[in-house]
């Protein structure tokens, strides 16, 4: 088991302690280019992609039960800290901690990193605000085997607490690209070889009229709006297509993180339907 820097942490005062806290602010986040994973998965997977974590905050009983954890951060050359369970409750932003806590570096790259990639499917979130919603769909997006997502500059920060949380691990799996308006983005990915469909319940084609067309089958970039009103007209304008999930039932509509599932299965499955093996059984939620 790898030793700790330092003696156990017991004040909530400590330098360190309180650096680590002030990543709950996107400002401070922003300063220091560095944000905060919470939990035995997100900083499994933080470790497994390398070079990310920077430091690693646990209790005495979490290092028991997780001490691979704190041997990877060691040897990727993270300060590891024991910490008592008042220091972890005060870093942590879940009301039942589990004990463990990383401060990572950022992960998000250039829109010519992604595109430079030759992507086929990636997601633009447009004016989206909901953190929770945001880092499910980017963890759909991970499990269908996108690329990348783009939080465009009026959607939630990607490093939001609770979006971490919610995209489960996924944020340190795909290209994260921040900010910049909608229509560069789109522009960039249609420049790429991306066609561009933005998610839209009033459209009048329905994605089963478009699968049969061929179209998701092509490099495709899905566009997705507010929770609450969708794409406006001038975000629409710049999509190839507009494409609604269709209903078949008497509910009103889906919401977003559910409604992004569907379009991005579509396109996955269409693009890996001549696959051998491009398909694998999903695991029981977590």
């Amino acid at each position: 088991m790898s030793q700790p820097s330092g003696p156990e942490l017991t004040s909530v005062r400590s330098p360190r302690v309180k650096a680590a806290r002030g990543l709950s602010k996107r400002a401070l986040r922003v300063r220091a280019r560095s944000f905060l994973a919470e939990g035995p998965q997100a900083v499994g997977e933080a470790l497994a992609r390398g070079g990310v974590v920077t430091e690693l905050f646990l209790t005495g009983a979490a290092r028991s039960r997780h001490g691979g954890l704190a041997a990877r951060a060691s040897r990727q050359g993270a300060a590891v800290h024991v910490v008592s369970g008042e220091v972890m409750a005060e870093l942590a932003q879940t009301i039942t901690p589990q004990g463990v806590i990383a401060v990572c570096r950022f992960v998000d790259v250039p829109l010519a990193a992604l595109t430079g990639a030759a992507p086929r499917l990636v997601v633009i979130l447009a004016n989206v605000r909901d953190p929770g919603n945001a880092g499910t769909v980017l963890r759909t997006a991970d499990a269908a085997g996108a690329s990348g997502v783009v939080f465009s500059d009026a959607s939630v920060d990607p490093y939001n607490s609770k979006c971490v949380r919610a995209s489960a691990g996924s944020i340190f799996h795909l290209d994260l690209v921040q900010g910049g308006p909608v229509a560069e983005v789109v522009a960039g990915l249609r420049a790429a070889g991306l066609r561009v469909l933005a998610a839209d319940g009033n459209s009048r084609q329905a994605l089963d009229q478009v699968e049969p067309r061929g179209l998701l089958s092509e490099p495709t970039a899905w566009l997705f709006g507010n929770e609450a009103w969708g794409l406006p007209a001038d975000i629409l304008a710049l999509a190839d297509e507009m494409v609604a999930v269709p209903i078949y039932g008497q509910a009103e509509s889906l919401n977003l993180a559910a409604a992004a599932a569907v379009c991005l299965y579509a396109s996955a499955r269409a693009q890996r339907i001549n696959e051998e093996g491009g398909c694998r059984a999903a695991p029981a939620a977590r």
